[in-house]
């Protein structure tokens, strides 16, 4: 699975917006986000922010840029005092190809989703 900036050209077209599935993000035993209402781009979830659990995100100072979706910044993912570096990123104001996940939160990483 690729990161925020290895996402192939054509990867919006493969993407899909979920409403039966509950899909997880689970990090050193915490669930960072819970929701079925996740949009998946190139096998990557993407949660709508009120899904996800802020409580373990801390702004990082790491943005990149993707050919098609556009600027991505980035959380560090904090649980229990482990910091797993740049493991969440959003993307504020993507390109028209990638809309759907505007706002909405992504992991990697080592953060485990699952449905």
């Amino acid at each position: 699975m690729g990161g925020p900036a290895n996402e192939p050209t054509l990867a919006a077209e493969s993407s899909s917006v979920s409403r039966w599935t509950l899909a997880k993000a689970i990090w050193n035993g915490a669930t960072l986000a819970e929701s079925d209402q996740y949009v998946v781009v190139e096998g990557v979830y993407y949660f709508p922010p009120e899904a996800v659990n802020r409580r373990y995100l801390r702004e990082s100072a790491t943005h990149m840029t993707c050919s098609w979706k556009g600027v991505a910044n980035y959380y560090d993912v904090v649980v229990d005092g482990q910091i797993n570096t740049d493991a969440a990123w959003y993307h504020p104001y993507p390109k028209p190809a990638a809309a759907k996940t505007k706002g909405y939160i992504a992991f990697w990483r080592g953060v485990k989703v699952a449905t």
